[in-house]
């Protein structure tokens, strides 16, 4: 047997061939500084043809590619969330553009009152965090984190935690956000069932590192209101926190908010209330959660079904709440069309870099599964005993430490442990869960290769042990209790 056909058919082979992909992805990533999507398209080209993939079922023909590999591994991802990401990220622009984060953190901190100041600020995170990515909320919130910290006189860091708790949470496992729509997308479970798990799992977990961790080294660890804010603005000491009305940022992300992206934000002298803000926000949970409910409980065929269906299809429910947005909050407050075409315009500029890693990873994970790697590691997995949630967990929480991005941590996991949950007879809540426990391992232990750790740092004003000792510790604790949550919940569903 020569090294080659050992390589391609014996399941040692096959698992040293995993695993060498695995290092070939973190050297192009780390070491040569390449796109993470490029990397992934260069590992995946690679394996396939060591593997003895022939280059028509690689790349097709000059003819006809539309079956081949490469084509049939992004397609059958970015159909399937390139519209769900498209439409969020609209969604979370029109309502930072509104003022509703103002009027919503405003009216919590008069709800929570000076001493539950902390715990308003995690409100707040949770709630823009559904249909903001992580990074622009940091942007629009940080001002008024500012504002509540002057306010009570007290560490900056026991305001910015519950707050960033909040946002890393609903960024990390709840839909429109990349990540957990990405994993839901290559596992094949239903929206539906993952908001439903991610806001089971991920609630606890947000009290945990949010609340309790925030609190703890709040009292612990001082860290003053900077004077001079990022953005070259500072909240006045009896304002809200908005920012002037020509106030313009631009915020690097290697991961969190998926690119780069130019945010103009625009101060609004009456913004809309928090009930308009909230119902906004709600219309796409209940309705794919309702579609949810309605496929298990009502009879096919009905009316009453296929109306709850049709709504809660994730682009249907997230189209309708967009043209809500664009009514409520946009036209009937003054705002053009050409406007908000403007803002749509730059909110989904960053959108790109997403779909590029998520298709490319898609595609490595289909070259994975088509040259028996994926089975090879399934078998490995099964014969250790190891139960597909932690593995999954594992897998993802490894290469997340190693590199860094949450996408690419999320992507390749979900390729490498494709086959053995396809071939495992999952339930939708048990398939959740996988995305959950996928989810919580690309967050853990975020440190200086991770984009999001350097924007804490420089927003809130931390040095870099500051940074380790606070955000990192509050990253891995939502990490492994939104998986000790799903471990939970799986023995029971």
């Amino acid at each position: 047997m020569t090294f080659l056909t050992w390589l391609q058919n014996d399941t040692a082979g096959l698992l040293t061939l995993a695993a060498v992909s695995v290092v070939l992805l973190l050297v192009l990533i780390m070491r040569l500084r390449l796109e993470p999507f490029i990397a992934l398209i260069v590992t995946g080209v690679l394996v396939a043809l060591v593997a003895g993939v022939s280059v028509t079922d690689l790349v097709g023909t000059p003819i006809k590619a539309s079956q081949s590999l490469f084509e049939t591994g992004f397609a059958g991802i970015l159909g399937h969330i390139a519209p769900i990401i498209g439409l969020g990220t609209v969604l979370g622009a029109i309502m930072e553009r509104s003022g509703g984060a103002d009027a919503l953190t405003e009216r919590l901190l008069r709800l929570f009152g000076p001493k539950g100041a902390p715990l308003a600020m995690g409100v707040t995170g949770l709630v823009l965090g559904i249909p903001v990515f992580f990074d622009i909320g940091i942007f629009v919130l940080a001002p008024l984190v500012y504002v509540a910290a002057r306010r009570g006189g007290r560490s900056l860091v026991l305001y910015a935690m519950p707050m960033l708790a909040g946002l890393s949470m609903t960024h990390a496992f709840l839909p429109p956000h990349p990540g957990p729509v990405t994993a839901g997308g290559l596992l094949g479970v239903g929206m539906g069932w993952v908001i439903a798990m991610g806001l089971l799992c991920g609630i606890p977990a947000w009290l945990v590192s949010g609340v309790w961790w925030g609190s703890f080294i709040g009292r612990r660890i001082h860290v003053d209101v900077p004077e001079d804010l990022p953005g070259g603005h500072g909240p006045g000491s009896g304002g809200t926190g908005a920012a002037p009305a020509t106030d313009t940022d631009t915020d690097t992300d290697t991961d969190t908010g998926g690119g780069t992206g130019t945010v103009t934000r625009t101060a609004v002298a009456a913004p809309p209330s928090v009930a308009l803000i909230s119902s906004i926000i709600a219309v796409p949970l209940v309705l794919i959660l309702a579609a949810t409910v309605a496929s298990v409980a009502l009879p096919e065929g009905t009316v009453l079904r296929d109306v709850l269906v049709l709504l809660g299809t994730p682009a249907i429910a997230l189209t309708l709440s967009v043209l809500l947005a664009l009514y409520l909050l946009g036209i009937r407050r003054g705002t053009s069309m050409a406007e908000l075409g403007r803002i749509s315009g730059e909110s989904l500029r960053p959108v790109g870099m997403i779909l590029l890693v998520v298709g490319a990873g898609a595609f490595f994970g289909k070259v994975l599964q088509t040259t028996g790697v994926g089975d090879a590691l399934a078998g490995s997995m099964t014969a250790i005993g190891l139960p597909v949630i932690a593995s999954a967990y594992l897998i993802s929480a490894a290469l997340r430490i190693a590199q860094g991005s949450a996408t690419v941590a999320i992507v390749t996991t979900a390729g490498i442990i494709g086959p053995t949950v396809a071939a495992g007879g999952y339930s939708q809540a048990q398939l959740a869960l996988i995305v959950v426990a996928v989810s919580a391992g690309s967050i853990i232990a975020s440190h200086v290769n991770d984009g999001g750790f350097w924007i804490v740092a420089r927003y809130f004003n931390m040095s870099v042990t500051q940074t380790l000792m606070t955000w990192t510790v509050l990253e891995t604790i939502l990490s492994v209790v939104g998986f000790a949550a799903a471990a939970l919940v799986w023995a029971f569903v």
